[in-house]
C-alpha cells in the first residue's frame, strides 16, 4: 500500500508481480480498509512527517489485527524520485534489502 499514485506505479516496475493498492493521500493510506486474510503488509510511504504518520498509524492498525507490516522507506523524498533521479537498478537494490527475505523473488531482476 502506498501514499500516492506515482509511488505505486514505480514500485510496480521493480516488482509487477506484488499486490498493489495507491491511498492517494497519506490521511487517505490512515484509514485503508485492511483485507480479509491479509498476512503481511508493506507500506511505501513518503519521506515526510505525513508520510511517516500515515504508515506508523495504518502499521499499528495492521499490528492489532495480527498483520506484520513493514515499512518502505525512499532513498529520496519518494519512490518515484527514486526511480526517476537514481534509476531502476538503485530502486530495486533499495527495496531488497527492506523487504521480507520470501518476498525478495518478486522483485523483477531486469
Amino acid at each position: 500500500a502506498g501514499e500516492g499514485l506515482e509511488t505505486i506505479l514505480s514500485l510496480r516496475q521493480i516488482m509487477p508481480s506484488m499486490p498493489a493498492a495507491a491511498a492517494l493521500s497519506a490521511n487517505h493510506l490512515t484509514a485503508l480498509e485492511l483485507p480479509t486474510g491479509l498476512r503481511r503488509l508493506y507500506l511505501a510511504r513518503d519521506d515526510d512527517a505525513a508520510g511517516r504518520g500515515a504508515a506508523e498509524s495504518l502499521a499499528a492498525r495492521a499490528a492489532a489485527v495480527g498483520v506484520e507490516a513493514l515499512t518502505l522507506v525512499p532513498t529520496l523524498d519518494d519512490f518515484n524520485e527514486d526511480l526517476r533521479q537514481l534509476g531502476a537498478e538503485v530502486l530495486r537494490s533499495g527495496l531488497c534489502a527492506q523487504l521480507a527475505p520470501d518476498d525478495r523473488p518478486l522483485v523483477r531482476l531486469t
